[in-house]
């Protein structure tokens, strides 16, 4: 992941809303959830919900899939392991024990091999 790519993702994710959809996306694993889902559980107005994935499907952290009449929204687990990695590949300045805790934390989410994502 590049700078501009990063700024992108941190802009999008600077919005009280728009992080918490990220947040439940990555709870909801591979299967996502509808918009209107997303707006009922958030409690805000399908437009407004609307909005915010707009934002963060733009800046690529979360990718959309037509399911008949619905659109369903996931969490793009590679754009937010590539932030995640853009955020700590120069931490350790040589000194491989302080990123030692973040990487064990990191090592517990990734996905499991035959998945899909």
């Amino acid at each position: 992941m590049d700078e501009r790519q990063a700024l992108a993702s941190f802009g999008a994710l600077s919005q009280e809303t728009r992080l918490q959809i990220v947040r439940m996306l990555v709870v909801a694993g591979p299967d996502g959830m509808a918009a209107g889902t997303i707006a009922e559980k958030l409690e805000v107005s399908p437009s407004n919900v609307s909005f915010h994935l707009k934002e963060l499907d733009r800046a690529g952290i979360i990718s959309q899939q037509r399911e008949a009449r619905s659109i369903i929204y996931t969490a793009n687990y590679d754009a937010l392991g590539g932030l995640v990695r853009f955020l700590m590949e120069d931490c350790c300045a040589g000194h491989p024990e302080i990123c030692a805790p973040a990487a064990e934390v990191a090592a517990c989410c990734a996905p499991v091999e035959g998945t899909v994502q």
